[in-house]
């Protein structure tokens, strides 16, 4: 209900008075001050969508290229039933007719490194 041209000041109230020259150059620098930190947590915000989507999208877990043997000796018999990948070591399941084992391999010579019969009782 405040109206500028009917309380009697002609629109000029306390806010409306010119700033002096002092008063306008502090505000020129909180105004200058806000933006340039409003531009850097604007870059920190990229920065960190930026790593959490590299994250997301570039690690897979596989092993880097040529670090897996190319070739791998189980045994003529042997078939071979699931493989995983544990620890930087290959870990087949084989079954060589009626049994079982567990093979570890090195991932990188593929020598093998273990061999776990599995027995039923």
């Amino acid at each position: 209900m405040n109206q500028p041209e009917l309380d009697g000041k002609g629109g000029q109230g306390p806010e409306d008075q010119p700033l002096d020259p002092a008063t306008l150059r502090v505000q020129t620098r909180l105004k200058r001050l806000l933006a340039g930190s409003s531009l850097v947590m604007f870059a920190g915000f990229i920065a960190v969508f930026a790593a959490i989507f590299y994250k997301i999208n570039y690690s897979d877990g596989s092993v880097p290229k040529g670090t897996i043997a190319s070739s791998i000796a189980i045994g003529p018999k042997a078939v071979v039933e699931d493989m995983e990948l544990v620890d930087g070591r290959l870990v087949v399941l084989v079954r060589e007719g009626d049994a079982t084992a567990l093979l570890h391999f090195d991932t990188a010579t593929g020598n093998l490194l273990g061999r776990t019969n599995l027995v039923s009782r």
